[in-house]
């Protein structure tokens, strides 16, 4: 196993727009991993909304599929090491990943404005531990991150399950949004690649 930062040249056209997005020179495998399994945790969820007899409107359902797919999928694609290099190379710094983060308002509302008959206040206070814990662990010093980022989220798993308002069917979105953002985003791992890549 073998540690790579040199980046390859992402291709062109829509298959370029991929690479800028899962990092250019994604293995197969990293491919399949971040299809297959945000896919598969939407069709549990949808299965076990409807067995749960929810009353939730197709509306619902529909967002509820996406928010699986994003979440699911950002936590294991901004995992890969493929992500790892591409986010973390060179002159990608604070004010990119806040940028990064930032984004995630979008989600947040989304979700408050169809679970939680938009509580703006909640997207404001999720929003606020979102940011400051993320710019927290990126102003800490590098070898501090990982420790820190894992405080942090353990803070944000608490506010999830005991502060925080969430909607029946959907308690596990806070834990898997704050998963993505804090652990599998901001955290700065090193590449490890395998010793014969098949792209």
């Amino acid at each position: 196993m073998k540690i790579d930062w040199q980046i390859p040249e992402a291709r062109v056209g829509l298959k370029g727009k991929l690479d800028k997005l899962i990092g250019p020179g994604a293995t197969r495998a990293e491919k399949d991993v971040q299809t297959y399994i945000p896919f598969i945790a939407a069709g549990v969820l949808a299965y076990f909304v409807y067995q749960a007899g929810l009353d939730w409107s197709w509306a619902q359902y529909f967002v509820a599929i996406l928010l699986t797919v994003d979440m699911v999928g950002g936590v294991i694609t901004n995992a890969t090491s493929s992500a790892k290099r591409w986010y973390h190379r060179e002159g990608e710094g604070f004010v990119q990943h806040m940028g990064f983060i930032s984004i995630h308002f979008i989600q947040l509302a989304v979700f408050s404005y169809f679970f939680l008959e938009l509580n703006v206040w909640w997207i404001a206070y999720v929003g606020a531990f979102m940011l400051l814990a993320s710019a927290a662990i990126l102003l800490t010093p590098l070898y501090l991150q990982r420790p820190v980022a894992l405080v942090l989220y353990s803070v944000g798993l608490i506010l999830s399950l005991y502060v925080f308002e969430t909607a029946v069917g959907l308690e596990w979105f806070l834990p898997i949004f704050f998963l993505k953002l804090l652990i599998s985003h901001i955290l700065r791992e090193e590449p490890y690649r395998p010793e014969h890549e098949k792209s």
